[in-house]
């Protein structure tokens, strides 16, 4: 920006129509247009609500839905999209599923936390919303919203456009509950660097924001600001179901859980887990965690022995995929029959981190 206009019309010139295609609003065609240029297709034809593709494109154009040449036998089967092995945001959110909150959420790589089978977050908006919407909706509840009410957003997001709500929470007298995950980077856009990452756009070294003393400076009382280990399920349930039930505004912030392809904070990854077939029931709660180096296996349906010695079913068995894992620990906890094993009796949970010196 600017448009280069001379660019513009020079190609104009040299083609009998001039087509603009663009995703949402008719932001091109309009400049365009404004620079004297005639557009014969543009919003006209084109959606302007949502995801452009080939196929949406080219029925829009012809005006009829698109026949394709090539008929498969099988329909391509769905892969959505799934927060990494060793997400730090997949501990927190599967928490919140556990507790039964209602959810705000926000905009970042937890968002998608709103899909199957993690299923936890209820809104998402825009960025910085969640905490907003949480205490407007904490204000018409009252104290009917103890216990029932949270939101959750990233630290870039929080930095972003949650500070000035959590502020207005704070100020208003609210019960609100803010939940910032905290990554140590803006991970769904790239990795870019933020006043809490410690570094500058350049890479340079730099003053990194304290999110708990933050909290403190906008008037949270410091017995209801609690730092969490992301990977830790039970503190996390634990301290998310004290802080919800207080009857004024609260904050929790993760801590020790950088994004996990950050490699310059993790100084080392966990040997990867594996499951002992002879001791998975079947019961899938570990695929809960929507893991995508779990899944499952059928080929193993049958009998089994329990450790008791007892005979029963199971239509299948859970599966790790090695290549995948990197052993967050996060499955471990979650099996309730100890079907999940590491290489040690001991199994660590989360990984060996590298501060910023």
């Amino acid at each position: 920006w600017p448009l280069p206009e001379k660019l513009i019309k020079d190609f104009a010139s040299k083609v009998k129509e001039l087509w603009v295609i663009e995703e949402l609003d008719p932001f091109l065609e309009e400049n365009i247009r404004a620079m004297g240029v005639e557009v014969h297709l543009g919003k006209d034809r084109i959606p302007i609500c949502g995801e452009l593709s080939p196929t949406r494109i080219l029925e829009a154009i012809q005006g009829k839905p698109f026949e394709p040449q090539i008929k498969y036998p099988n329909p391509i089967p769905p892969r959505p999209p799934n927060l990494c092995a060793g997400c730090p945001h997949r501990g927190p959110i599967y928490a919140l599923k556990k507790l039964k909150l209602f959810v705000n959420g926000d905009i970042g790589c937890y968002t998608l936390g709103t899909l199957p089978p993690l299923k936890a977050l209820h809104t998402t908006i825009c960025m910085g919303s969640s905490v907003g919407m949480t205490h407007g909706m904490a204000k018409v509840m009252g104290k009917e919203a103890l216990g029932k009410l949270i939101c959750v957003l990233g630290e870039s997001t929080f930095l972003h456009a949650g500070i000035t709500p959590l502020l207005n929470a704070i100020y208003n007298r609210s019960n609100a509950t803010v939940f910032v995950l905290n990554n140590w980077t803006t991970a769904m856009t790239g990795a870019q660097e933020h006043p809490a990452s410690g570094y500058t756009a350049k890479g340079e070294r730099t003053h990194a924001v304290d999110f708990a003393e933050l909290a403190k400076a906008l008037g949270v009382k410091p017995e209801n600001i609690r730092e969490v280990n992301p990977y830790k399920i039970d503190e996390l349930i634990e301290v998310i179901k004290e802080e919800v039930n207080k009857d004024e505004p609260s904050f929790i912030v993760t801590k020790d859980g950088p994004c996990a392809l950050l490699r310059r904070a993790i100084k080392s990854y966990n040997p990867p887990l594996h499951v002992d077939e002879d001791v998975c029931t079947g019961c899938r709660q570990c695929l809960e965690l929507g893991c995508p180096a779990l899944y499952w296996d059928p080929s193993k349906a049958g009998e089994y022995k329990t450790a008791d010695g007892k005979v029963k079913r199971r239509k299948g068995v859970a599966a790790i995929n090695d290549l995948l894992c990197n052993g967050c620990g996060l499955c471990y906890q979650v099996c309730k029959f100890g079907a999940i094993k590491g290489e040690t009796e001991e199994i660590p949970i989360g990984f060996e981190l590298q501060r910023p010196e």
